[in-house]
């Protein structure tokens, strides 16, 4: 993909409007990264001031995540189209107004209409920080700036537990929200003051409304449905998929290209990122409740109890890398799932009264290790498997699959642990129907673990800066906080 560069020449990272745009696009990311990392945190403490319901917390969280699901690739796309830099400061703008309107929430609904607005900023957002860094700085320097942001991103998602766990013991969970606005000010000055604009001369002439409209009510359908348990619209939901599938296939500037999933390669890896996200999102869901909640963890002590798993992620995912790219990704996206699956077994013996030295931190450390095995092979497998052209759209198809993955194991947790929407759940409750979620968490990661031995096979890992190059265009996506953010981890530790 070609781009141009509309206001000016391309940047150098050693001049002051490089350092600009790094810090800019630095900013974003992690706003969108410490949202991401900080509300399951805070989700307790949430309920306690708003009454809020075992659902209403589901929406919450899923409220955010539907909308930046469904809507990150038509970000991406009106990106190439309107200019990065207009919406990548529309995004911004909006998701900081959306964070004061959840600071200020008064009851759980407003709450969830309010993280509904926040996921729709940050999918114009989140997009363009990668796009902006690739289409502004010249070739030389491109690397070494994304580098630079992705590992000024680890550190954010490093932090985020800490500070988080810290906001909301010391203060109000609203603060986890409020932190963002002046955050999303200083994004919005110096991107309009210092971010070049750029275009995607290559890109398509139309947008696809249709096929976002029909994704967006498809997710819709199936979130509410299962959150719900209302099953006709579970059914709709599948029926709108499907007709999503049908209109790509039909129009020429689809939202999503259905041609790439020929791949065996990539269409195995994609069902593997959705099994696997899933799961992860149903544990990072549960397990701050559980701490908090029959365990008496302090919301700080909650973010510590994970920290392993990022510090894992930050000193191993480049050597991951290493050994995909050594060996072929087969073997990693087999064992890795593996350990993953074994990790929420063993966390089915979390109970009140585990001590977290001897019953708490081991699955924490098995589970960790198995990302750490998994994603950097994964995301590489994903971009490999494709031809350069369409390196781009593969990696921001990857990035929403992702976000899809966790949206719906999400919205499927009361079901799966036996959760009657709109009733109270007590402890002991609780604890029985995360053991419940675990194992079928674990189920998830296991049968992804058997779709990698089936369908992942050897592509062409070695010329990793053709790859990367060509990653960072077209729908961009990858800028944007995963679940874990497990991508952004592998990314800065192998910037390092």
């Amino acid at each position: 993909m070609s781009t141009s560069v509309v206001e000016s020449s391309p940047l150098t990272l050693s001049s002051p409007a490089g350092r600009w745009v790094v810090a800019t696009t630095v900013l974003a990311s992690g706003m969108a990264m410490l949202d991401g990392t900080v509300v399951n945190l805070a989700l307790p403490r949430i309920g306690d001031d708003l009454d809020a319901s075992f659902t209403d917390l589901s929406w919450i969280l899923n409220g955010y995540t539907l909308s930046l699901a469904a809507l990150i690739l038509l970000g991406g796309a009106l990106g190439d189209h309107l200019g990065r830099r207009r919406v990548f400061l529309v995004g911004a703008t909006w998701f900081t107004i959306a964070s004061l309107l959840c600071a200020i929430a008064p009851t759980a609904m407003l709450l969830v209409l309010a993280r509904v607005a926040q996921g729709i900023g940050a999918a114009l957002m989140t997009p363009g920080s990668l796009s902006i860094l690739q289409a502004s700085f010249r070739r030389d320097d491109r690397a070494a700036a994304i580098g630079l942001w992705s590992g000024l991103g680890g550190v954010a998602a490093a932090v985020g537990p800490f500070v988080g766990g810290w906001l909301v013991d010391a203060a109000t969970w609203r603060w986890i929200f409020l932190l963002n606005v002046p955050l999303g000010a200083a994004v919005v000055v110096i991107g309009r003051r210092h971010v070049p604009e750029t275009v995607d001369p290559d890109a398509g002439s139309h947008l696809d409304l249709i096929g976002t409209t029909l994704g967006a009510l498809a997710l819709a359908g199936l979130t509410w449905g299962l959150t719900e348990r209302r099953w006709l619209v579970v059914v709709v939901g599948i029926l709108l998929g499907v007709a999503f599938v049908v209109a790509e296939s039909r129009l020429r500037d689809p939202l999503l290209p259905l041609g790439i999933f020929a791949s065996r390669t990539f269409a195995g890896t994609n069902v593997v990122t959705v099994l696997l996200y899933g799961a992860m999102g149903v544990v990072f869901f549960l397990l701050g409740l559980v701490l908090q909640g029959p365990l008496g963890y302090s919301p700080l002590r909650a973010g510590a109890a994970t920290i392993p798993i990022t510090v894992l992620m930050l000193a191993l995912s480049a050597p991951a890398g290493r050994l995909g790219t050594r060996i072929g990704p087969r073997i990693p996206m087999t064992v890795g799932p593996l350990l993953v699956a074994a990790g929420m077994a063993w966390m089915t013996t979390i109970e009140p009264g585990t001590r977290y030295a001897t019953g708490i931190l081991p699955p924490v450390l098995v589970f960790g290790l198995g990302l750490t095995l998994t994603v950097a092979p994964l995301t590489a497998t994903a971009l490999a498997a494709v031809d350069d052209h369409h390196a781009g759209v593969a990696s921001g198809v990857n990035n929403a699959v992702a976000r899809t993955g966790q949206l719906l194991a999400v919205a499927a947790v009361p079901v799966i642990a036996g959760f009657v929407p709109g009733e109270a759940i007590g402890g002991e409750q609780l604890t029985d129907g995360f053991h419940t979620a675990m194992w079928a968490a674990a189920g998830m990661a296991a049968l992804a673990a058997v779709v990698s031995w089936a369908t992942v096979r050897r592509p062409d890992l070695t010329d990793t800066s053709a790859t990367a190059e060509s990653a960072e265009c077209v729908h961009c996506a990858t800028g944007g906080p995963p679940p874990s953010m497990a991508p952004e981890l592998a990314a800065a530790a192998d910037a390092a």
